[in-house]
């Protein structure tokens, strides 16, 4: 496709201007300056305009949804201020550019790029004088950069037992184990960003004693570190049954970098590999193991992959899928036993396997939350605010258990998003600046060319309504609970998902 194409996709050319008139009050407009998307909006009166790609995966913002100020990504939700570019919610972590508007003549130019915008003033007396966050992931990451943001300037300590500087974690199961993306793609943030912020950030760094009345942290080998406000973003560890040579060196789970390392390794020796659970994670393997080429049988004891997370009718079309590309499945069937070149099956049938992947779920790492005594119901129980049970400590993720903004139930989502925005709404609370959490979950999944974006959260249904096509990859699915929309599955209807999530807002 030439230049001049690939511009007039990307709508006019701002250089040249355009009617003022065409920019309306509630929408935006695209267009381009040099081949790079911009987007124009009318905000408070005054004409505004921002980068188009979103910063977290290029998501076209025009295709977003506007909301007052702020325009959300059609991909994976993430939201900016039209004002300023300032990333507002994760994923994405970079503000979009600002770009400076002219107006002469009843029509409208942009042509060069702006500074960042500051950040508001705020009042800092109150600021602790120490935060140390325990936990590299998503909420620690995003805890850690969104302090700075808000213009905290005391010290901030990031400790994670990762070998490996915080990362895009999705990624392990999707296109970086296919071989498809870059190492260079993987962290979340270069070595200067942590520099630059004056993040001190430790990695192979395992915590192992947290004394709360003394607010003391021991890491492993006896080094002691202080904090006035702790977070813990502790996360998950992969499930690892007890089943007969489950301990196997060629037996995997696929959580870390390096977990994810080690796996690409040892499939270069491979040609067939058992995927043992049909979860997000062992289906996302299974479809990135394909990609090497590999021979690839998924073992689990449901009759539907996902059935009980997205219904019949989905679970359907993404086994359809995986069967078409070639991925085997032994459903109905659990792992009787593995002697590193077989599975056998509780039926006593055998399959080769090179090596097994284990996808059968997480649980939260809690050894520190139980040892500093705080309240725990099958997670840390948190407020709206990321807040535990002692006034200086707060934990976000995967081992959070925080109401749900809709329904004020209390509930623990292992979504990556989620966590993102668990670490930003932390971070607010903690320099009492709080935006307590009123989002619904949202997460993706991706399968061989086909995602399916579910926002809200719900472990029951009472029925689910499917308007379009699930079996045409074109539908939406409302999981209805007491007689209310609880949860929304899409597929290619992302406007769809960005306006079940409005609704499912607390």
């Amino acid at each position: 496709m030439s230049n001049a194409s690939s511009d007039e996709a990307k709508g006019p050319d701002l250089t040249r201007g355009v009617d003022t008139a065409s920019i309306s009050d509630d929408g935006v407009h695209a267009g381009h300056v040099g081949g790079e998307p911009v987007i124009l909006a009318r905000v408070d009166g005054a004409i505004v305009a921002i980068g188009g790609a979103c910063t977290h995966y290029s998501g076209p913002l025009k295709d977003g949804l506007r909301v007052g100020r702020t325009i959300n990504c059609p991909w994976h939700h993430a939201c900016f201020d039209l004002a300023t570019g300032a990333a507002l919610k994760a994923p994405a972590l970079a503000a979009a550019q600002r770009w400076k508007v002219e107006e002469a003549d009843g029509r409208v130019f942009v042509r060069e790029k702006l500074a960042p915008a500051q950040p508001p003033a705020r009042d800092t007396a109150g600021d602790p004088k120490s935060i140390v966050i325990v936990g590299g992931g998503a909420a620690g990451f995003a805890a850690a950069q969104r302090l700075r943001d808000l213009g905290y300037a005391g010290d901030l300590t990031l400790l994670s037992a990762d070998a490996d500087a915080p990362y895009d974690r999705p990624n392990v199961s999707k296109d970086y184990l296919a071989g498809q993306a870059e190492p260079a793609w993987m962290p979340l943030k270069d070595a200067a960003f942590y520099r630059d912020n004056r993040i001190t950030l430790r990695t192979a760094t395992r915590v192992v004693g947290l004394d709360a009345g003394a607010r003391r942290l021991t890491l492993e080998g006896g080094e002691t570190i202080d904090y006035e406000t702790l977070l813990l973003a502790t996360g998950a560890e992969p499930n690892r049954p007890a089943t007969p040579g489950f301990d196997l060196a060629s037996v995997h789970v696929l959580r870390s970098l390096a977990d994810c390392d080690a796996l690409i390794a040892a499939l270069g020796a491979a040609k067939s590999v058992a995927v043992v659970g049909a979860s997000f994670i062992g289906l996302e393997a299974a479809a990135a193991i394909r990609a090497r080429n590999l021979a690839v049988t998924v073992i689990a004891p449901e009759t539907l992959p996902l059935e009980s997370k997205l219904g019949p009718q989905i679970g359907e079309l993404l086994m359809g899928l995986h069967g078409a590309h070639g991925v085997a499945f032994r459903l109905g069937r659990t792992v009787r036993d593995y002697d590193g070149k077989r599975v056998t099956l509780d039926d006593g049938s055998k399959l080769d396997a090179d090596l097994v992947v284990l996808g059968v779920g997480v649980r939260p790492r809690l050894d520190l939350a139980e040892a500093a005594g705080l309240k725990i119901d099958r997670g840390v129980v948190v407020d709206a605010n990321l807040h535990t049970s002692d006034p200086h400590i707060y934990a976000a993720g995967d081992i959070a258990r925080f109401p749900d903004a809709a329904t004020g139930e209390l509930i623990r989502v292992e979504h990556w998003v989620l966590a993102e925005r668990h670490g930003q709404i932390a971070a607010a609370a903690m320099l009492n600046a709080p935006q307590p959490m009123a989002e619904p979950p949202f997460f993706w999944t991706a399968h061989f060319g086909t995602e399916v974006r579910y926002v809200g959260h719900v472990e029951r249904w009472d029925r689910i309504e499917v308007e379009g096509s699930v079996a045409g990859d074109d539908a939406e699915a409302r999981y209805i609970r007491d007689g209310r929309v609880a949860a929304v599955a899409t597929l290619q209807r992302d406007m769809a998902s960005l306006e079940a999530a409005e609704r499912l807002k607390g």
